[in-house]
């Protein structure tokens, strides 16, 4: 296996958004010790939750990002779509570009992260760009978790970003809890743009069982004119819908805005509870969502002017050294009944308490991050 240079990136991020990280807030019930493991050889990282799956992070040279697949209720049932690595009979294998749980965008200086996957052509792989994981370490205890560093480069390799991101993982008897931390630096010389697009930021691909069912099936196109069938979702076992914090249900959901998004439906015997939580510090809060019916939950805070009809634009920009810091709170809960609005408040309220110490310096003056 050929693997990227590993090296020392912290240089790079004197100057950026620096995190600490202490000892995360308790929740209400019984934390479950969680545990993790790293394997360097294979480019893995697995966590596990009172000995139980939680998930792995995967960051093989094979793929054009680093993700965390799969994902664990606390049941013990997969949230995550198997399909492109695992394929499991009777799911949707559109879009082979959405694998577990991922943070990337559409348009980066004109390259696109979003859609970069094996199914592009050689000849135009020129047009797409790749996250390449240089370096993970990980921490255990009350701050079980993992810190990876990695560059946002084009085909050549140039880099546009470096990023440092850390998870950090919780656990009790009836959810799972992933905090991602990541910080953005832009190092070319003219800054790094992202326009305002549809497809971002941080994504998730559900398991079948929590599509919204739908009779029609449907096409969907990117900035480039490809287009992506999806199949309808019509079999017995696909029972998904969407709440916002709003009170946006099911496909309504879709390009409204709320502090929180949460996907839930019936696997097997249990309720299973998907939340994705926004963080007041995050640029374009709060978020947009880009909560697709056939499976795609994602919440895109930088692609205003799409999601607003042209009402609205950020057109999101960092200058040379400039960073930013994206916080979202990803819960999952099993059970005999969805997770309340009520709960999922606390879960928001809890993760702005996290004792993190954001600092940013030498951020240009007139420049919001």
């Amino acid at each position: 296996m050929n693997y990227f240079p590993v090296f020392d990136l912290r240089k790079r991020f004197r100057n950026a958004a620096l995190l600490v990280f202490l000892a995360p807030a308790v929740a209400s019930a019984q934390q479950l010790p969680i545990q993790v493991y790293s394997d360097p050889d294979s480019r893995t990282v697995t966590v596990t939750a009172g000995g139980s799956p939680f998930t792995t992070f995967i960051y093989p040279d094979t793929l054009e990002k680093p993700v965390l697949y799969p994902i664990y209720a606390s049941d013990g049932q997969l949230i995550t779509r198997g399909f492109p690595l695992q394929s499991r009979p009777g799911e949707p294998i559109d879009h082979p570009h959405h694998i577990g749980l991922w943070f990337n965008y559409e348009n980066v200086n004109g390259l696109d992260f979003w859609n970069n996957s094996y199914a592009i052509p050689a000849e135009k792989k020129n047009k797409y760009g790749w996250i390449k994981t240089d370096s993970v370490t990980t921490t255990k205890g009350r701050n079980a978790g993992l810190t990876f560093y990695a560059r946002w480069t084009n085909q050549a390799g140039n880099t546009l970003l470096t990023e440092q991101t850390t998870y950090i993982f919780q656990a009790n008897k009836n959810e799972r809890i992933i905090d991602r931390f990541t910080v953005l630096t832009a190092i070319v010389g003219e800054g790094v743009s992202f326009p305002d697009s549809k497809d971002g930021l941080l994504g998730l691909r559900v398991t079948k069982e929590l599509q919204i069912p739908s009779n029609a099936p449907g096409e969907f196109v990117d900035d480039k004119g490809n287009i992506t069938k999806v199949a309808a979702g019509n079999t017995p076992d696909i029972n998904g819908n969407y709440i916002t914090s709003e009170g946006k249900t099911g496909d309504s959901a879709w390009a409204t805005r709320g502090r929180w998004c949460m996907l839930y439906g019936k696997k097997q015997n249990d309720t299973l509870s998907i939340a994705i939580i926004d963080y007041p510090g995050n640029p374009g809060f709060p978020t947009y969502w880009h909560a697709r019916g056939y499976g795609l939950f994602a919440a895109n805070p930088l692609g205003q002017k799409v999601f607003s009809k042209g009402s609205q634009t950020l057109n999101f920009h960092l200058a040379k050294g400039q960073s930013t810091t994206f916080h979202y709170r990803i819960v999952i809960a099993a059970g005999d009944h969805r997770l309340s609005a009520d709960r999922i408040e606390t879960l928001a309220d809890q993760s702005m308490e996290l004792p993190v110490k954001r600092v940013i310096k030498d951020t240009p003056s007139g420049q919001k991050p």
